[in-house]
């Protein structure tokens, strides 16, 4: 029978967990109060019109509601990145970490992967593809080149990220710089080049480096540590090299 980790935990590693908690609930209530507020205000703003019929004061909030949600969005996906800047919350790079043993690096990056779980629930499924998903991700530690292009809400550990110019991340791609392995978090940065495409559902694991002007094919899987050359098209579970397809930043040769 498994003994159960949490029962050699000391005093000291309790407090650790307790403050982790204690902190997290601190710091993400105070980024969606000051996130609310524009919204709140907006809404103060409609109630203080003067309207003929008190009928036109509701379809007026009613109408309101997604101006101000928009307000909230925008604003807690800036204050959340500026709060994890601001506390050092972030994934330490080429990190293997016991789930058992909870020291300070692997509880920054609890803290971290929380934050961007919750912008991601509140903000994410209404501006992700757009300029603004790009610009929270750079905020919050992304290394992202000129347009880039992410239609997805599972690209996590931002500031182990390093996109070049023109990247395009499909829908439900599955892209970050953790994976958990017999009880163990293990990170590692993950680099696209210029002009890479990530097909929709692909996989792609930690401390890959695809070089630029590649294509990753919908629904592959590219292993850990993995090097996909420059100007190749990819696909597969693991992904191979498709011969005689080019990629389509590559002109045809004559």
């Amino acid at each position: 029978m498994q003994s159960k980790p949490y029962r050699s935990w000391t005093f000291r590693v309790w407090l650790r967990i307790i403050w982790t908690l204690f902190s997290v609930f601190v710091v993400e209530s105070l980024v969606f109060g000051f996130a609310v507020l524009p919204a709140a205000w907006l809404w103060d703003w409609h109630t203080q019109w003067k309207l003929p019929w008190p009928w036109m004061d509701t379809v007026l909030l009613s109408m309101a509601f997604i101006p101000a949600y928009l307000l909230f969005s925008i604003t807690l996906m800036i204050l959340s990145a500026f709060s994890t800047r601001l506390t050092g919350w972030r994934a330490h790079p080429h990190a293997e970490m016991k789930l058992s043993e909870p020291h300070w690096p692997l509880l920054h990056w609890v803290r971290y992967s929380i934050s961007i779980h919750l912008v991601r629930i509140f903000a994410g499924l209404v501006f992700r593809a757009t300029p603004l998903w790009t610009f929270y991700m750079r905020l919050n530690g992304a290394k992202l080149g000129r347009r880039v292009f992410i239609n997805s809400l599972w690209v996590t550990d931002h500031n182990l990220l390093e996109f070049g110019d023109d990247v395009v991340i499909g829908s439900e791609v599955h892209l970050s710089g953790h994976t958990v392995e017999n009880g163990c978090l293990k990170t590692a940065p993950v680099r696209l080049g210029d002009r890479v495409t990530v097909g929709v559902s692909s996989i792609v694991s930690i401390g890959v480096e695809v070089e630029s002007d590649c294509q990753i094919g919908a629904l592959s899987f590219v292993p850990k540590f993995s090097r996909l050359e420059a100007n190749k098209s990819y696909a597969g579970i693991p992904v191979r090299v498709l011969e005689g397809v080019k990629p389509p930043h590559e002109p045809p040769s004559d």
